[in-house]
Order: C-alpha cells, then structure tokens, then sequence
C-alpha cells in the first residue's frame, strides 16, 4: 500500500524575525506561534500562498515532502532552532512514498479565494506591494541567521514619551531611543523595521532571537546628516491577555543608556513604504507604538515642507490610545501645523467620557474620507494591536458605501496599486 504524501509548509526559526505578518495574512488560520517560534498547522494549511510575498525575510518560503503520517507537529515545531533536513527520494521511498505520489503533492495548488474564506477578511485587502513612487528600500543587509553577522549601533538617546503619573502609570511606559551606526552604512526608509538580537540566552539556554521594532525616523536619520535612526518601543509587562509577562526585548531596550552598544540586523520592508509623487495623500491609522512609522513619514513630509521642496498633499493621522498620558508624542504633535497635518485623537479609557476607538473618529470624518478612498493619489496606513485592523477596515468599507462607492471595485483597487497598507501584530 503507497503510504499518502503532502508538501509540508514550514518557517524557518533561524530567519524569521517574528513580526506576526504571516499569521495575520493567514486567511485559514494555519499559522500559530509561541514564546519562540512560529509554526504552521499541516492539517490546516491550504497552500493557498497568501502568506509568501508578504514575508519581509523569506523564511515563509520553506517546505518539505513528507509521509502524511509522520508531518511535523506544531509541538515539534515550537522546539526547533533550525529547520530538519530534507528527506531523499531513497528515504521517502523506504517510507513507502511512490514517485507518482510525490509528482503530485509537488503541483502548484489553486489559488484560494480571500474573498470565500469568511464573511469579511479583513487583511484580504491588504497590499503587498509599495505605492508606485515609493524609493526603493534596501533590506537584509544584515542578516539574521546566526552565521550572518549583524552591525552594532550605539545609544546616542533614550527618553520616555508617555507621560509620568498617577493615571497613566508604570504599565504604559513608552521610549523614543535612537541608535547611531557610525561609519557602517544602513540605509533605511519610512514604514521600514530593523531587528535588535538582545543580549544572553533564555531559560533553556538558547540565544535569544531578534525582536522587531519599526523605524520612527525619516530617511535621512533622526538627526538629519548623521548615520541614525530611531524606535519607538513600549516597556511589556503584560501579554495581550493581561497576563503578567516581562518582555526581553522591550526591557532590554527601555533600560538601555547613553553610550551602550546594540546588535542590529536588517532592515526589513519593502511595502510599508509612502508614497513620494506630489500632491500624494496619505492617511494613517494607529494605536500605541504603531505611530512608529507614522511619525517617521509625517518628519519626512514636515522636513520636505520645510525645505520647499515638495508640493505635498493632505496629511491624515488618527490616533488611538487607552488615555492621553498613554499616546506617544502626545506634545509634539500639538504643535505642529494645522494645514499641515489633520490630527484626530481616540480615547478608550478616559474617566468620565466614552469610548471611542479610531474607527469611530473615521466614520465621524466620513464626508473627508470617501474622496480619499477614491483618489488613486490616496494611500491609507493602518499599524498597531491586531484587534483594530478589522474594524478599521471595515469603517473603510463603511465609508466607501456610504459615498455610493462601489467597496468591491474600491478595495481591490487599494490592495492592487499598494494603498491600503495592514501591520497589526
């Protein structure tokens, strides 16, 4: 009897750099993670290819042809510091595998459907590719592999940007650290990331893996004219369930001081990236340290204002937090321009008033937003909690609606032009 064969979907641990966005493109939910790895479900993996392009690092892309029988469990997977090696013709075959069975396993499975998999798919949406005049992003330069090296960057700033207080508290501890790379060359763009390799080994005695920030900086540095960069990263305390955890990396970087070293790897992107052909509009969505990257396109537009050199279109932020003292650059955001930036707060958790979530300030600028959907100059931004992509999304599609918009012609036209872009983790 022929023993059944399948195309195993794996990611490779030593590669990934754990920034979520294969699990939350997985329109099946095939993909899972823990402290340390993430995985994929043989028994739910479709092979549908959602999750390939989108991978800044590549380490999605990996598969092996195994007995159905013996298919390596997430268990297993969860174990692994680098991949298994894959099995030959000549052991498949003492397995009982037929050429013929692995001829077939090995054909290119139909594309799935986004639009089948439920009701509303959110991430469906999504582009993966970059607007059209996006600059062209230079990633993994330095790589994350153990053989690769990486480069070392020195903390030139570290500072909080939540406020200090009763109300705000301890638990939402939030810094602007930026890194200096001296003479090693590491050009980076707005909606890029890089990864910090912390220092030590965990409890098993395994070297920690790198943790990925998103860049807060434009292009030309946090401090235009030198070799910088810099993160906006949140102290973690707790898991998205409450439950008391420490994070390693997020503590390692908030206690960093002046002077001290980093290992850096990266960067990482290629679709996150603004748009640069004038009169571009861009609408960016975010809670939390998810106003990275919309902080660093916001400085960009700012300094190219400022300079006259570019005739630039509307700015659009909304903003979420649990309360004022939580949001990051609350101060500096006040001060900047009213023509030239259209600020909208969310509040969840202010004494007294109530809630109100980013997608609420969007449906209440509904009138503003419906041309932007239509514009094909527009780009929209969404970055923060994996809880908040759907109903932003869904408020798009809303909005659409409510202009008498078609939303299946408008949202496909945003994910094929590059201007819807998702990065909820």
């Amino acid at each position: 009897m022929t023993e059944a064969v399948i195309k195993q979907h794996l990611i490779d641990p030593e590669i990934c750099i754990r920034c979520n966005t294969c699990e939350a493109i997985c329109p099946v939910g095939a993909i899972t993670h823990d402290a340390r790895n993430y995985v994929v479900k043989a028994d739910v993996c479709n092979l549908c290819m959602a999750c390939i392009s989108p991978c800044p690092t590549g380490s999605i892309d990996n598969w092996r042809m195994m007995p159905a029988a013996q298919a390596y469990s997430i268990e297993a997977q969860f174990f692994w510091d680098e991949l298994p090696a894959e099995l030959s013709a000549e052991q498949l075959a003492e397995q009982g595998v037929a050429t013929e069975a692995v001829q077939e396993a090995q054909a290119p499975a139909p594309a799935a459907d986004p639009a089948g998999q439920q009701a509303f798919n959110s991430a469906a949406f999504g582009a993966t590719l970059p607007p059209w005049s996006a600059a062209h992003a230079y990633t993994n330069l330095y790589g994350p592999k153990a053989a690769e090296k990486t480069v070392t960057a020195k903390v030139v700033g570290n500072v909080r940007v939540t406020e200090v207080g009763a109300t705000a508290g301890a638990d939402y501890d939030t810094h602007h650290i930026v890194l200096d790379f001296g003479s090693m060359p590491f050009p980076v763009l707005e909606g890029q990331s890089i990864g910090i390799v912390p220092p030590g080994v965990d409890e098993n005695g395994r070297a920690h893996h790198a943790r990925q920030y998103s860049i807060a900086s434009p292009r030309n540095g946090e401090r235009p004219g030198y070799n910088n960069l810099s993160l906006t990263i949140k102290r973690v305390l707790e898991d998205h369930s409450g439950k008391p955890v420490r994070g390693v990396g997020s503590n390692y970087m908030c206690d960093l001081q002046i002077g001290d070293t980093v290992q850096v790897i990266g960067p990482f992107g290629t679709s996150f990236l603004m748009p640069n052909h004038p009169r571009s509009n861009i609408v960016m969505i975010c809670t939390g340290t998810g106003s990275a990257p919309m902080r660093a396109m916001t400085e960009w537009r700012r300094r190219l204002r400022q300079s006259g050199k570019f005739e630039g279109g509307k700015l659009m932020l909304f903003f979420g937090a649990r309360t004022q003292q939580e949001l990051p650059y609350f101060g500096p955001l006040q001060n900047l321009p009213k023509d030239f930036i259209d600020i909208n707060f969310a509040f969840s958790r202010t004494p007294g008033s109530p809630k109100r979530y980013v997608q609420d300030l969007m449906r209440e600028r509904a009138v503003d937003l419906a041309p932007l959907l239509a514009d094909s100059n527009s780009y929209f931004y969404v970055c923060g909690l994996k809880s908040m992509e759907e109903g932003v999304v869904l408020a798009l599609h809303d909005i659409a609606k409510g202009a008498g918009l078609n939303w299946e012609t408008v949202g496909a036209a945003l994910k094929r032009e590059g201007r819807l872009h998702l990065e909820t983790y």
